[in-house]
């Protein structure tokens, strides 16, 4: 049997984050081996060498790592034992369980944050809603371990708004934390890259517009951001990627207070929504660099290629807008120089379909002609077939 050319890493999860790696890694000469929930998920239509499986399951796990250099995922939430048995085995797991639990489970990320000083809203595991009430009102929940989007977070004002997260809860068997109601200006993330050995890049701290708990539009870099905050979102980025010895991309998503400070919100230890602008718009990209990173290849520049750069998601709206492939003609005409990206998915209401980037030096342009493109992928502008 001929040697292989390169080693070939294993992706578990078969969502447009495993898709978009798929391009970076056919640059770099890197099989990819890809473990997915269904026949046709995203990333299953661009992943030739692929199966379908449970996550959950340990053996499928084996077999799916079996004669891989690496693993690595494109959701966090692979049993944190599978993964101990799997590093037990001899296989690099990237990022490791012990690095991977704090972006699984929120009280546990709390509880380390607060170890290493990290500034975060103030927080407290509840058992019931008495305990609700003893936090003070008004105050976020959220379930400990699989939420996301938006689900499992309950924004609360009273003992009968607190009820049901309990309900979700018990029924999921997690716990449920309470958070202070931050005043925030507006929503931040920064991004930033770590190898093995302890390379790190980051990128430019960008602002996100959350709708319904879902991202829908990021600028980078985050306008009028005083350049000694965006320093200190940087920072606890890399501190937080240094201390939990996370390899791969770190995402931390935070709130820019009305006072002038950071807080942490979440974490995630993949490529993330918020850096999708970096496709096009930084020299680069997240996904490369989180197959870098895991594979211990030196990082690439996370440096910006344009003076902003604005990504908006293509989300799927009350009614159907047809087929996205014959937004393309008008899309493409319009505006030469704009970037989309769609992840081969079916229409569905709220759903993540695609995004669109877009570049310039003029901010207020660059955002009408990324918003345009969205709206008519959405159908929100008229017909795809005018």
């Amino acid at each position: 049997m001929p040697e292989p050319l390169a080693p070939t890493l294993a992706v578990i999860g078969g969502g447009q984050l495993a898709r978009m790696m798929a391009q970076p890694a056919i640059a770099l000469g890197l099989p990819l081996r890809l473990l997915a929930e269904g026949e046709g998920v995203s990333a299953a239509q661009v992943i030739v060498d692929h199966e379908v499986g449970d996550y959950r399951d340990l053996e499928v796990l084996r077999r799916i790592t079996e004669g891989c250099a690496v693993v690595t995922f494109d959701h966090e939430h692979v049993p944190t034992a599978h993964l101990h048995a799997l590093e037990a085995e001899g296989v690099a797991v990237r990022p490791g369980p012990e690095a991977l639990v704090h972006a699984q489970d929120k009280g546990v990320m709390r509880a380390r944050l607060a170890e290493l000083g990290v500034p975060c809203p103030r927080n407290a595991l509840v058992a019931d809603v008495a305990d609700v009430e003893a936090f003070g009102f008004p105050c976020v929940l959220k379930t400990t371990r699989g939420g996301y989007d938006g689900k499992g977070v309950w924004v609360v004002r009273s003992a009968d708004d607190a009820a049901e997260a309990f309900t979700v809860a018990a029924e999921s068997g997690v716990e449920v934390l309470a958070e202070e109601l931050v005043d925030f200006r507006r929503e931040l993330s920064a991004i930033v890259a770590r190898s093995p050995s302890g390379q790190a890049a980051a990128y430019p701290v960008v602002a996100t517009l959350q709708v319904d708990g879902v991202c829908a539009e990021v600028v980078a870099p985050a306008p009028d951001l005083d350049p000694e905050l965006a320093g200190r979102a940087q920072q606890i980025a890399l501190t937080v990627a240094g201390a939990l010895g996370v390899t791969g991309i770190l995402a931390v998503e935070l709130f820019e207070t009305t006072d002038g400070r950071v807080l942490v919100n979440e974490l995630a230890m993949r490529p993330h929504n918020t850096g999708h602008w970096t496709q096009d718009g930084a020299v680069t990209s997240q996904f490369e660099n989180h197959l870098r990173a895991v594979m211990d290849l030196p990082l690439g520049s996370p440096a910006p290629r344009a003076r902003w750069s604005v990504m908006v998601n293509i989300l799927g709206g009350p009614h159907d807008a047809g087929r996205l492939y014959d937004g393309f003609p008008h899309v493409m005409a319009r505006d030469p120089h704009l970037k989309v990206h769609l992840y081969g998915k079916e229409w569905r209401p709220g759903r993540k379909v695609g995004h669109v980037n877009a570049f310039g030096d003029d901010l207020d342009e660059t955002l009408e002609r990324a918003r345009h493109a969205a709206a008519w992928f959405r159908g929100d502008l008229g017909d795809h077939s005018e």
